[in-house]
């Protein structure tokens, strides 16, 4: 379990950490003659790493399918900080012009690959590892992982930002986080290539019954769980990064904070969201994934509007209590999401039906609502445009997850 967490963290510190430098990339990496057009194409070049995820999600299941789960891990911590450091090190678009953003995107559609790889893989590791009763509670340390991993960027960009001059943070400074993950991903690394795979993975190879087309089996025989995965995560993909990511965007240009204010605010949010996931995790174990993810769902639909209007005012407690209510009903819904998951698909492929599904509503819903949010009020006029999308896929989510089995305490399938 702690193998699959702790590289989890790594990964989504890399990954989360494009998003709270995202205004600093956008003046480095593009052309400053509209500030507004540099942020929506550096919010583009967030995006369109997501619709590499669920690529990534087909070749790293198809190798944690049919070669273990170990081998898929590691892989996926080589390259994502492989291209985190190499953003570290890239000349700005004063430098080489256009050559900049365009060695950005390659960068970051490599961290789209190695993310597509992630979440599903140690989610159905440490779940193929775990007692029935408690598979909820130790799933969802991947999902913390990812919080962890988010808090850890949150802070050193809150720190970075704060210690550092303006003129100085675009010269170097920002640079300093992304240089990090060199180090961090050699000791994931290092921890990774320790693990024995996991109990069910060696229970297919003594029996012979790892399958090897992972993909084709998923296409064929589990199309409904796919579909299911997507449903949930319909949701659960734009609310994270629109509650972790995007909402310090927002708290600055809708608010008026700081760069430095809007990460601090954004960091209590994330601490906050990071203590409620596992107290989700552990009522889902006792009552059952359904109402979990449902409580998560309706949450959003009934908080989104007034959380958008919170984060808006010029009273930091108050823009604070606006963002932790996004932040909440995402980790509500983080803390059953993994185990109704790996829950839906046999051992033979579940790494690959959790990727495929999960990569591709992230793909499609996740990556994309940043951009998509900060379009949609650049183009109405309105703040509160977010707010109305949040509560349309809400409707969505809660539809699929009414067709849910429950699933909680029941074996794991093996074929």
């Amino acid at each position: 379990m702690r193998a699959g967490t702790i590289g989890t963290v790594i990964e989504y510190y890399d990954f989360g950490l494009y998003g709270y430098t995202a205004t600093v990339l956008a003046r480095v990496f593009f052309s400053d003659e509209n500030p507004t057009t540099a942020l929506l194409s550096s919010l583009i070049v967030f995006g369109v790493a997501f619709f590499m995820r669920p690529l990534g999600g087909v070749v790293f299941g198809h190798i944690g399918d049919r070669f273990g789960r170990k081998h898929a891990l590691a892989l996926t911590i080589i390259g994502m900080c492989a291209a985190t450091f190499l953003i570290g090190i890239l000349p700005g678009y004063g430098a080489i012009g256009i050559a900049a953003p365009v060695l950005l995107l390659l960068a970051r559609l490599v961290q789209g690959v190695c993310a597509g790889g992630e979440l599903g893989g140690a989610a159905a590791y440490i779940a193929e590892s775990s007692p029935e009763n408690r598979r909820g509670f130790l799933t969802s340390m991947t999902q913390l992982g990812s919080m962890v991993g988010l808090v850890g960027a949150s802070l050193i960009v809150a720190v970075v930002t704060w210690a550092v001059p303006v003129d100085q943070l675009d010269s170097w400074g920002w640079r300093i986080p992304f240089l990090v993950a060199l180090p961090l991903g050699l000791v994931g690394l290092y921890i990774r290539y320790r693990l024995a795979d996991s109990p069910a993975f060696q229970a297919m190879s003594k029996t012979e019954k790892v399958v090897s087309t992972p993909l084709l089996t998923v296409v064929k025989r589990h199309r409904a769980g796919v579909l299911k995965v997507i449903g949930i995560n319909v949701l659960a993909a734009p609310g994270y990064y629109i509650a972790f990511v995007y909402s310090s965007i927002f708290l600055q240009g809708q608010g008026g904070y700081s760069t430095s204010a809007a990460t601090w605010m954004t960091t209590i949010s994330l601490l906050v969201a990071t203590g409620v996931i596992p107290v989700a995790a552990l009522v889902c174990d006792r009552v059952g994934r359904k109402p979990v993810l449902m409580a998560g769902s309706v949450g959003f639909a009934v908080l989104a509007f007034p959380a958008f209007l919170f984060m808006q005012s010029d009273t930091p407690a108050v823009a604070i209590l606006g963002q932790l209510m996004l932040a909440i009903c995402e980790a509500v819904m983080m803390g059953a999401m993994l185990a109704t998951l790996v829950e839906l698909f046999p051992a033979t492929v579940r790494y690959t039906g959790i990727a495929l599904g999960f990569n591709l509503a992230h793909a499609v819903f996740g990556g994309t609502a940043p951009y998509v949010s900060a379009w949609l009020i650049s183009t109405t006029g309105s703040a509160m445009a977010p707010a109305w999308t949040v509560i349309a896929v809400a409707l969505v989510a809660i539809a699929t997850i009414l067709t849910l089995e429950e699933t909680s305490r029941k074996p794991l399938r093996l074929v």
